[in-house]
């Protein structure tokens, strides 16, 4: 079975949000690509106070000024499209309260009939927490964990109840309900964000660096789960954040993911190799406009089926 493949929607800041989000969701779906993803960055710290990724002296990228919301820029995909799924890669959940967030996907669910995606992951950045204020970074683990229960109790029947330590519903009817239940995927690396993953969430969302790297944890995960008694298997999508130029890319450091769009393909088609379900390709921010982006989607989209995507 073919690999399936999903576009990210354009959030950044040379795009005009509400013509070009329904715009490009359209031309995604009519191109035939599976699902449409969006990505949460908050705000963007001047002067940073902490490298990216938290990695001091690293610097953050220019694209993460002015990073539209993730749950309107679905909305708007979804009100300009009709199968294709909406999906987060990720929402960085702790940054949210988690009833409303709940609450939220389950509305963007039922709207959109029953086509919603939930990732999470717990961020890095400890701008956005102090902005958020919803709890410190150091508990963001914690409230991964609190979100997803939310989430569970809000999306099943009523009436729902939950006792957590930022969320207190005694008993009460919350729709609406999702049009199904969503899956919650994960951005996980180490063995206790993996065991998290298995324990509580439906899938993994990695980030291609790497064929035998992605590899080696899908294969770790796996045997986790078979450790752990899993029974469900674990949905995977895998994310790409791929960097486009016209010409090829001849550089002697080309990370995966970089150069024309035989050399992007050329990297899915190894990563496809692994067995992932999806792949998810990020082609916004090397775009100078929507138009662009539509070409490159299209040109991506057709040459990767052709070679077996």
């Amino acid at each position: 079975m073919a690999t399936r493949l999903g576009l990210s929607l354009p959030q950044n800041r040379q795009y005009a949000l509400g013509k070009d989000v329904p715009d490009v969701a359209r031309t995604a779906e009519g191109i035939g690509y599976d699902s449409l993803w969006v990505y949460e960055r908050a705000l963007f710290p001047e002067p940073a106070t902490q490298g990216l990724y938290g990695i001091e002296g690293m610097p953050w990228p220019d694209s993460y000024r002015g990073v539209a919301e993730p749950l309107v820029t679905l909305t708007l995909a979804a009100a300009a499209t009709e199968r294709i799924r909406l999906g987060s890669s990720v929402l960085v959940a702790p940054l949210h309260q988690p009833f409303q967030l709940a609450k939220s996907l389950a509305t963007l669910d039922a709207a959109s009939g029953g086509r919603v995606i939930a990732g999470f992951g717990t961020g890095w950045s400890l701008d956005e927490y102090a902005a958020a204020g919803i709890r410190p970074i150091a508990e963001r683990g914690k409230v991964l964990d609190e979100t997803i229960e939310v989430c569970r109790a809000v999306w099943g029947p009523d009436p729902v109840r939950y006792d957590g330590r930022l969320t207190k519903i005694e008993s009460a009817v919350v729709g609406p309900k999702p049009a199904r239940p969503i899956p919650i995927l994960l951005a996980a690396s180490n063995k206790r964000a993996l065991t998290r993953l298995v324990d509580h969430a439906d899938g993994w969302m990695p980030v291609g660096m790497g064929v035998e790297q992605i590899a080696a944890q899908w294969a770790q995960l796996q045997d986790l789960a078979a450790e752990r008694g899993r029974k469900e298997p674990v949905q995977t999508v895998l994310r790409v954040n791929a960097a486009y130029s016209a010409k090829p890319y001849d550089g002697p450091d080309r990370r995966p993911f970089q150069g024309n769009a035989d050399q992007i393909v050329e990297d899915l088609v190894a990563h496809a190799a692994i067995g992932l379900e999806e792949i998810l390709v990020d082609l916004q921010d090397s775009a100078r406009d929507a138009q662009e982006l539509k070409d490159v989607a299209s040109e991506v989209y057709e040459r990767a089926r052709a070679a077996g995507v």
